[in-house]
């Protein structure tokens, strides 16, 4: 029972030290007023803890910025649980950086101590910077709004249990439905094709049945469809256009 007790409150030590832990990080973050503006890298150091996340560590940079008086490093984000896509962030070279995770789930032990960060935002011509690390995303939107539309005067909506979807249909929509439209697959794209996530949404509209009289005059008179390497025909071959 003793031994017990010593294990248990040697766990707890260790496990209290590794939460104190301090990692020396130098930050390469990329500012830049508003729009019109020229932007550089600026560098910063920074000492964090393993057990943050990627955006609390910049909560703390942010805090350190203020109280010092200088303007804080603006960045996007909603509900850090990787559900919303507003946490778009390039690290190192990488979209969301080294994990296969949204940014906001991405924790800094993922980083070794001494090692430069370098953190900058999408970089796409359809995704204009804001301001530092934001940048504006309604190019997906408008997308989102051109494929979903229907034109039909059908008065006031009526309750999604009146149409019935079969199960097997439901569920591939909604694997479709699961891109968080983050703007990754932009990013990581030399060409900033758009092509995954307007795929995705084709995809996840055209099982539905709202709208199906009108999905390729929605699809291919706004252009979502018809931009890189003849993504309309591929559509038309796996039949989700008609």
């Amino acid at each position: 029972m003793l031994n017990e007790k010593r294990e248990f409150y040697l766990a707890l030590s260790i496990q209290h030290l590794n939460f104190e832990r301090r990692m020396n990080l130098k930050l390469r973050i990329w500012r830049q007023r508003d729009a019109n503006s020229k932007g550089a890298l600026v560098d910063y150091e920074v000492k964090v803890n393993p057990h943050m996340s990627f955006l609390e560590m910049l909560d703390e940079l942010n805090e350190t910025l203020q109280q010092k008086g200088q303007e804080p490093v603006a960045f996007d984000h909603d509900c850090r649980e990787g559900i919303c896509g507003s946490c778009n962030l390039f690290i190192n070279g990488r979209p969301h950086g080294p994990m296969q995770t949204t940014t906001c789930q991405l924790h800094m032990r993922h980083f070794h101590e001494g090692e430069t960060v370098v953190i900058e935002p999408w970089r796409a011509k359809a995704f204009p910077i804001v301001k530092d690390l934001i940048v504006d995303r309604s190019a997906f939107d408008r997308i989102v709004q051109a494929g979903g539309y229907i034109s039909v005067n059908t008065g006031s909506a009526r309750d999604a249990n009146e149409i019935p979807i079969p199960k097997i249909i439901a569920d591939e929509a909604f694997n479709s439905a699961a891109c968080i439209a983050c703007g990754a697959c932009v990013a990581a794209c030399k060409n900033a094709s758009a092509m995954l996530f307007v795929g995705a949404q084709i995809s996840k509209l055209a099982l539905l049945p709202q709208g199906k009289a009108e999905r390729k005059a929605t699809g291919r008179e706004n252009g979502g469809s018809d931009g890189c390497g003849g993504f309309w025909s591929l559509l038309q071959y796996r039949g989700l256009l008609g």
